[in-house]
């Protein structure tokens, strides 16, 4: 049996996308394993799947697969990617559709040839939206921002001590952490160690921000289950409105990730977050069960 798949990246974050309303599928974490191992499979960051919606009022319905397996709530430049893809592919001939996802309905819209625009929903600021316990640590208020301190073992290896960071949901959980200089950050380690620190009961993404100017910065990410990509959208909406939060940045900011550009807007407390860029297709192929 053979499984048709679509590669493609946004802004160097690479997809494996399924079609689950034209064939049937199976989706076990070992499957999504085997289609995202970058030497015995396909190779990607997620798995996305595209299925018919729940709600019939809805065009589809958006599934995300991290590389371990493990199905999570949203994926930024996943959701531009899906909206090129059901375009594509004939699933739709709509340029905005309304997508279901675990963390509530996005509406894509599709500006032109590879680029897409995306209503991510409003962030979430609570401890809770995260599943982040903050118990016994120092806080400050930086403008509209909480900045939380953590201590840092000795057993990490690094010269600080402390790192301070800010919580913000996309739908998903980010950890917002300024840099001075992303090249020298201490990604792989201080990113580790925070995704599965137990104050983040569901695990946690690790953004590396680093101010350029107002409109402009530059941003690393640790993703939960996949650990660093070229790019991650709903972290590149986390850091930016982390960013305006503390007054570091004007309402509309370009975000460089190694893998390309995002630029993302945000009206302020209450409002949707839009973000927009790239989604391109590599290739199309089958994959042998």
């Amino acid at each position: 049996m053979n499984i048709k798949f679509t590669k493609m990246h946004g802004a160097g974050n690479d997809f494996v996308v399924l079609d689950g309303v034209r064939q049937a599928l199976d989706l076990t974490p070992d499957f999504i394993r085997r289609l995202a191992n970058r030497h015995f499979g396909i190779g990607a960051d997620q798995v996305l799947v595209v299925e018919p919606p729940e709600d019939t009022q809805n065009d589809f319905r958006y599934r995300i697969f991290n590389q371990d397996g493990n199905e999570v709530e949203q994926c930024g430049n996943g959701a531009r990617c899906f909206a090129q893809f059901v375009f594509e592919t004939g699933l739709t001939e709509k340029h905005i559709i309304s997508v279901e996802t675990r963390a509530g309905v996005i509406s894509p819209e599709l500006l032109g040839p590879g680029r897409v625009r995306v209503n991510m929903g409003p962030p979430q600021f609570s401890e809770g939206s995260v599943h982040f316990d903050s118990t016994g640590l120092n806080t400050r208020q930086e403008g509209d921002a909480t900045v939380y301190e953590i201590e840092l073992p000795a057993s990490l290896g690094l010269k600080q001590t402390h790192a301070e960071f800010s919580v913000v949901s996309m739908g998903n959980p980010h950890a917002v952490i300024l840099s001075e200089r992303l090249a020298v950050a201490p990604i792989a380690v201080l990113g580790r160690w925070l995704e599965v620190h137990p104050r983040f009961s569901q695990k946690v993404n690790v953004g590396f921000l680093q101010v350029v100017e107002r409109d402009q910065a530059g941003l690393r990410v640790w993703e939960r289950g996949a650990g660093e990509t070229l790019a991650c959208g709903t972290g590149a909406c986390a850091a930016a409105v982390t960013g305006m939060r503390r007054g570091l940045f004007n309402p509309e900011v370009n975000i460089q990730k190694r893998g390309g550009l995002l630029t993302i807007e945000w009206g302020g407390e209450g409002m949707p977050v839009f973000m927009t860029g790239p989604a391109e297709t590599v290739f199309h192929g089958e994959f042998l069960l």
